[in-house]
This record gives C-alpha cells, sequence and structure tokens, in this order.
C-alpha cells in the first residue's frame, strides 16, 4: 500500500514534465532533525496540488524512501531503517511572503492596482536585500503573482540565496508553452526551482483610480473618500474591487494551491502586493476585517511563517544572512544553515 501511495504522489507533483525534487520524502528518526533526501534538507517542502489528469488530486503527507538523488544535499538522506519511526515525527516547513520592491509607479505616487509596471533601481535593490535575508532558509517551489514587480522581486531575491537553485517560470497557458519549456535533464530540473504565476495573487484592482496620482486624486475627490476607498474593507473605488474581494480570490488561491502543499512537507516562499498579502496573513493570523485595514507592508521586506501541526507561527522578518536572529526560532532553521556552511566552505 505505500508503495501504491507514493506511485500517486509522484504522479500528482509532475508539473508539466517537471518533478519536484521532493517527490519522495523521508525523515531522520532523532528528536532534533527532520529530513528529507532530495533538495533542501530539512523537514520543510511543498506540493503542487492539482495537476492530476482528473483535476482532483490532494496529497497529504508522504513517507516514502528513495536512492535516486544525484545531488549534494546540505543534509545527507537517511536511510531507510528510520522510515517507519519517522513517520511519527511532527511536520515543519517554511512560508516566505515578501511584497514586491518600489515600482515605477509607487515612486510616481499613482495607483498602481493591476497595470504591469517593473520596479525602480531602488526596488531591485530591496528585492536583492530580501534575498540576503532570506538566503539561509530553503526555498522548494515559488508562488508570484502574474505582474512583472512581484516576478523580478522573487527572481531578484533568489539570485542571493545560498543553494543556487535557478528560479524557472512554469509555462501552463497552452499546451505547446508546456512542452516548449519542458526540461531533459534531471540533474539540471532538481537544482531548479518551479515559479509558479497566479492572477489570484494580484494586487487588488483599483478601478478607474488606476493611473491617477493620489494626491491630485484626493484634491479632487475628497480626502475621506479616497481614504475610504483605500483602506475600508468592503467598499470598492469606482468599478474596482474591495479588499474583501481581493481577500476572496488570494485567501481561496492559498487555501486550495499552496497550503495542500505545505501540508507535504514543502517551502514556499510568495512574492505578491500589499493587498493581496494582506489578504493571505488576514487567514494566517486570524485576522478581523477592522485588524487587516491597519495592516501596512514594507516593500520588499521578507516576513517568515513556519508551519507546524497545521498552524501558522509567524516568525517575524529575518534581519541579515549573518545574524542568527530569525534562523535560531526553530532548530530545523538552525540545522539547515549549519549544513548550508558545512557544503559551501
Amino acid at each position: 500500500m505505500a508503495a501504491s501511495t507514493f506511485q500517486h504522489a509522484v504522479s500528482c507533483i509532475k508539473v508539466h514534465g517537471w518533478e519536484t525534487s521532493f517527490g519522495s520524502q523521508n525523515e531522520i528518526s532523532t528528536p532534533s532533525v527532520r529530513m528529507v533526501s532530495k533538495g533542501f534538507g530539512l523537514d520543510m517542502r511543498l506540493h503542487r496540488r492539482g495537476n492530476c489528469s482528473s483535476g482532483s488530486c490532494k496529497l497529504r503527507i508522504i513517507h516514502a524512501s528513495t536512492s535516486h538523488s544525484s545531488v549534494v544535499d546540505p543534509v545527507k538522506a537517511p536511510s531507510n531503517k528510520n522510515s517507519t519511526s519517522s513517520q511519527k515525527k511532527t511536520n515543519e516547513t517554511a512560508l516566505i511572503l515578501i511584497r514586491h520592491g518600489e515600482s515605477l509607479w509607487n515612486e510616481k505616487n499613482l495607483f498602481t492596482g493591476c497595470v504591469d509596471v517593473p520596479l525602480t533601481q531602488k526596488g531591485v535593490e530591496e528585492a536583492i536585500e530580501a534575498g540576503k535575508r532570506i538566503s539561509n532558509i530553503p526555498v522548494d517551489t515559488i508562488f508570484t503573482s502574474t505582474l512583472i514587480r512581484a516576478q523580478m522581486t522573487a527572481m531578484l531575491a533568489m539570485t542571493q540565496h545560498r543553494r543556487k537553485k535557478v528560479p524557472i517560470i512554469m509555462h501552463n497557458e497552452s499546451q505547446q508553452a508546456k512542452m516548449w519549456s519542458q526540461i531533459y535533464s534531471e540533474d539540471t530540473t532538481k537544482q531548479s526551482i518551479p515559479v509558479i504565476t497566479a492572477w489570484q495573487l494580484n494586487e487588488r484592482m483599483y478601478g478607474e483610480l488606476q493611473g491617477l496620482n493620489k494626491q491630485e486624486t484626493a484634491d479632487r475627490f475628497g480626502k475621506e473618500k479616497v481614504h475610504e476607498w483605500r483602506r475600508s474593507y468592503d467598499i470598492p473605488p469606482p468599478n474596482g474591487e474591495s479588499l474583501e474581494m481581493c481577500a476572496e480570490r488570494a485567501v481561496a488561491y492559498f487555501k486550495e494551491q499552496i497550503e495542500p502543499q505545505l501540508l507535504t512537507g514543502k517551502n514556499i516562499m510568495i512574492a505578491a502586493h500589499g493587498n493581496s498579502l494582506r489578504s493571505i496573513i488576514m487567514y494566517l493570523d486570524k485576522l478581523t476585517s477592522q485588524e487587516v485595514i491597519s495592516l501596512e507592508l514594507s516593500t520588499g521586506i521578507p516576513m517568515l511563517y513556519i508551519f507546524k501541526e497545521g498552524k501558522f507561527i509567524r516568525r517575524g522578518s529575518p534581519v541579515a544572512p549573518s545574524e542568527a536572529g530569525v534562523y535560531a526560532y526553530t532548530r530545523n532553521l538552525a540545522l539547515y544553515r549549519q549544513k548550508l556552511d558545512e557544503m559551501l566552505h
């Protein structure tokens, strides 16, 4: 039965010819260390859901052995004799949230919404700095919005990661796009990170305010009316989305596509926008509609959550890769960082 469960799992996590680096998983039986046999070492893994032919595949925690990894991992794979006892261990995974760096329209104080504009030089620097802060945290799969400022932030951040895996955007727009972007080297695939784009993670659509100067709009419509459009929970701007409407799509996507992957033990980074991330944080921290409207997210500042025993634990933002800080909050992260040091020096 275990073998059939494993084969079913592998069939579900192949994404357009891409088998994620955690197609098979294992854990060490020591109390302080939990690992997987491929890709990033520690028991922090995530899984893409809904890629079975029926569209209904749901995968929970997998415990299976493997012996075919050709990648040198920060933490070595455990032996098969530990696999039985390891099933009793608790999974612990990392979730990183990053609001994109400053965009050209942020700089110009314009309502941006779903208009697709790139980062400024400052935004590029913010993304690189964010990458330095998370350079010791394992990342298995990246989710971004479909907007370039979020994708630039994710890509630039990963140039700083010490594991040096390559983020690759998955093109699902057509069967031909899937075929043409397929990777035929197993080793190259293992050294890559799939980047999944989703419109549900886009910034909220600001309707008729998009492209308008924020100060000029306040002068025209009144400061109170513009504040209501920007900061209320359920009042949308003209022909736009309210935060409530944005939350409906962003949180639904998180619960349906991202949270199940955390349950399988993989680590996720989400690069998105102020309002889509506020919506997700509202869900993670169980905020009320009144609490979320006062939540502010700075551009280019990563926020780390630990997902353990079905709960999200906020760990704040890593200060710098040279400082212990947030990495010492869990033994798994501390050990992962130690193993990276040993592998890279």
